[in-house]
This record gives structure tokens, sequence and C-alpha cells, in this order.
């Protein structure tokens, strides 16, 4: 499998090709999610060879949003799973469980036509900070213009774990793009040739990824505990997962099909 089946136009037909099922299938149980495009990808690979080897005992409706919208959702009975790509906050709402379900690399990434090969962490707090605003002071860089950065919303798991891995207690650039999904930044660094962002590892095809700290952004490195870009995905429900969904759940993270799935771009629950 290649990342570039993680492309916005796959996972739209991924997830209508899930809930395509038949009128005969209605009185099935459904299984709704919302939340996170990074765990989005992940979540319809595992929903879709569910429906395969219970032959169709469930239905799921999956959307996206950012993980804060999906654990705000659960947390109001909207969908039966919030999907997280963040850690639990002390000011999410109460109720609710976090469920962990795979690990994932967050990658800083670069357009093709500027390869950087390293960032450390002065160097990625400096750029995204907005202290160094030209390629001509970043080290390896082939571009001398101004650096257009792009971010993701406040909504994004992946933008607080960004912050909390990278960018610790230096804030993001208030002059950054902000983009609502992970295929979006990967658009836009793929078409702008002075542009940086930062986007989960399954959404690195047709990128220059850059390594942090010396370290390469890879799966290999991901699962070995090397690289320092990892942050967990989590499943959130509203209160103890029953019925359905806690089948599904305990599915995701102990069936053999289901953990090859995940090490395929991702770190399987462990």
């Amino acid at each position: 499998m290649t990342r570039s089946k993680f492309s916005v136009l796959w996972l739209i037909a991924a997830i209508a090709a899930l809930v395509a099922v038949p009128a005969s299938a209605s009185a099935k149980p459904t299984i709704t999610l919302s939340g996170s495009t990074s765990v989005a990808p992940l979540a319809t690979l595992w929903a879709q060879q569910y429906v395969k080897s219970c032959k169709g005992c469930v239905k799921f409706k999956l959307l996206q949003g950012g993980s804060d919208v999906g654990i705000a959702d659960v947390s109001r009975g909207r969908v039966t799973i919030g999907m997280s790509s963040r850690d639990p906050k002390p000011s999410d709402p109460g109720g609710i469980e976090f469920n962990r379900v795979a690990k994932d690399a967050i990658c800083l990434a670069t357009n093709k036509a500027n390869p950087v090969a390293n960032f450390d962490q002065n160097a990625v707090q400096s750029i995204f900070g907005g202290g160094v605003r030209s390629w001509s002071q970043v080290p390896g860089s082939k571009q001398s213009g101004t650096i257009d950065l792009f971010v993701r919303t406040p909504a994004s798991g992946t933008q607080d774990a960004f912050q909390k891995i990278f960018m610790g207690d230096t804030k993001v650039f208030s002059g950054a793009s902000q983009k609502a999904s992970n295929g979006l930044v990967q658009q836009s660094i793929q078409r702008d040739k002075a542009g940086i962002g930062y986007v989960s590892e399954a959404f690195t095809d047709g990128l220059s990824v850059a390594s942090y700290k010396g370290v390469p952004c890879t799966l290999r490195n991901a699962k070995s505990g090397q690289y320092g870009g990892v942050r967990s995905f989590y499943f959130v429900t509203r209160g103890k997962a029953t019925g359905a969904a806690a089948k599904w759940i305990r599915w995701t993270r102990n069936n053999p099909a289901a953990l090859r799935i995940a090490a395929r771009e991702w770190v399987p629950f462990k």
C-alpha cells in the first residue's frame, strides 16, 4: 500500500463504499464516528475489514472534523466513537473514556523542490514560531524567499500534539495558514515551493520529509521508539464502551488482521 492511497479522494471513496450497505441490512447496529483526520484512514480500513470478517454484522458511518470535534460529538451523544489523535486534557468533558488503539508519527515536510535534510528542535521552534521568516536563514534550504507555514486548526489533535512534542512553550506563528485536515496541508506543501508543515506519516506522499533531531521520520523509527515525534490514536467513548462498539475496539486492539492493517502505516496497539 502506498501513501498516495490516503488522498482525500481515496478516503471519500472508501467511506462511501463502507456505508453503502443493502437496505436489508438496515436493522443491524450502526457505529458512528467523527473527529481526527489522522485517525480516519486507519479507522476506515479497520471498519472495512471488520464488516468483511463478521459478514456485515454491523454498519459504520464515518465523518471527520478534527479531534476536538470528535470528543465534543461523543460527549454529547451525537456519535458512538470520537476519533482523537491527541492525549486527554483536563478541559475535556467529563464522563468520556480514551481508548488507545495505535500510535502515529508526525513528520516535518517541505516541498520536493526544497528538501531540507534535518531540523533540530530549535530550528522547528524558530521557523514555526515565526522568529525565522526567510528560507535563506535555514541551513540546507534551496529556497531564499519567505517561508510559507502550513499548520492545522486549533481543533486538530495533530496541532495539539505538534505543540506539545515539537514546540513546547513556543506558540505557533499567528500568520501561518491553518488547514482543516492532513490532506489539505499535504496538498498545500505539494503546490508551494516555499512551503513547510507537519502531517501524519500516512500523508507524506509527494513531500520531502525531514529528519527530526537527526532521526528520519519513518515507520520503522516510529515503531522502534527512536523517532521522537510520535503520538497516540484514541477511540473516545461516552463512558465505558459497550455493545457493538466495545467488540470492535477489542478487535482493533487484538485481532491479527487488525494489527496487520495498523502496521502498514502506523504503530499497532501494544
